[in-house]
């Protein structure tokens, strides 16, 4: 099967960052389903990966986690799809990723692809909006239709996992949304997704709320950039508000949260695979909520481009967009 892989990490500048290669079909395992790969799209931990994680001397491996396509077979154990079924989801971190013809993965962390998207808009969502479900609901604890009297503060608005966290907060609970973004198309587009306000990240931001009538927030997504915002963070949190993490840095001052009770949050959305988590299932039936969502007008893609046929120098295109920090929504590529 024709895959996309790497041999040695390093800089997407390097000849070989990502190169063409073939690879055995593989075979599924009890619980999972082998699925055609339609279309897939490109996460920043595709970059950070391919960056710093090395292979095993002589062997390729394959990034990428978002896909969308359909179920070829499935594994004796498998209860919940059938060869046929059109389905998307984000993968596991710890086995080979989606930039492949045939790819393997878990039917508990599977779910039903929106009917009414196509394999290109419904391969943007997975990752991020597993992200964001996550850190809205269960690592901030706020509740469908809860939230009022509260403001989210959402660092990197514009970028995959912001696009849907800001239309989760609007369209299922009470919450204000300010958004950041630092240039005027990012603005208009975290606008368009439903933020009520959006502010620059370049500039002091407390005094940006304030000028808004907020005098302070109750909850932070920082999802880019945060030791860089982290002194702002902390004076725009109110008294025991929260802070939300995805991004990675190599350490945080945590005794700056102390005077205000602040607590802080990380939301890794691989965990449940990653260490086979009783709730794993979960992310299967999120999956099927966010489609739910999407077929029924509430939520809608966050595809931002589309780069062409699923091939090395189409991914390196979007890697090098990815590390610019320029890209708005999701970076989606269809087809071998």
């Amino acid at each position: 099967m024709k895959a996309v892989g790497y041999q040695e990490a390093g800089a997407v500048s390097r000849s070989d960052a990502l190169v063409d290669i073939e690879l055995p079909r593989p075979e599924p395992g009890p619980r999972d389903l082998l699925v055609k790969v339609a279309a897939i799209s490109v996460n920043p931990v595709d970059a950070k990966i391919r960056s710093s994680r090395a292979p095993l001397t002589g062997k390729f491996d394959v990034l990428g986690w978002d896909a969308v396509g359909t179920v070829e077979s499935a594994g004796a154990e498998v209860s919940g799809f059938k060869v046929g079924d059109r389905v998307f989801y984000a993968g596991a971190i710890d086995r080979p990723g989606t930039n492949a013809e045939y790819h393997l993965v878990d039917e508990r962390i599977v779910g039903r692809a929106p009917a009414s998207l196509s394999d290109a808009e419904a391969a943007a969502l997975p990752l991020t909006a597993i992200t964001a479900w996550e850190l809205l609901f269960d690592r901030f604890g706020v509740s469908e239709g809860g939230g009022a009297g509260q403001t989210l503060l959402v660092i990197g608005g514009a970028g995959g996992v912001g696009s849907i966290l800001v239309q989760l907060a609007r369209q299922l609970t009470e919450l204000t949304v300010v958004a950041t973004a630092s240039r005027p198309e990012s603005a208009r587009w975290i606008s368009d997704l439903g933020a009520q306000h959006v502010i620059n990240h370049h500039e002091p931001m407390l005094a940006q709320l304030q000028g808004k009538g907020i005098e302070q927030v109750e909850l932070v997504a920082s999802l880019t950039h945060t030791v860089e915002h982290y002194e702002e963070i902390v004076e725009c949190l109110a008294p025991q508000g929260k802070l939300g993490l995805i991004d990675d840095f190599e350490s945080l001052d945590v005794l700056k949260l102390k005077p205000k009770s602040l607590s802080l949050h990380w939301e890794f959305m691989f965990a449940r695979s990653l260490h086979q988590t009783p709730d794993m299932n979960e992310q299967s039936r999120l999956l099927n909520r966010v489609a739910d969502l999407i077929d029924q007008g509430t939520l809608k893609t966050t595809l931002g481009e589309h780069f062409g046929r699923i091939n090395a120098a189409n991914l390196l295109k979007a890697h090098r967009l990815l590390e610019s920090h320029q890209s708005r929504g999701k970076i989606v590529l269809e087809g071998f």
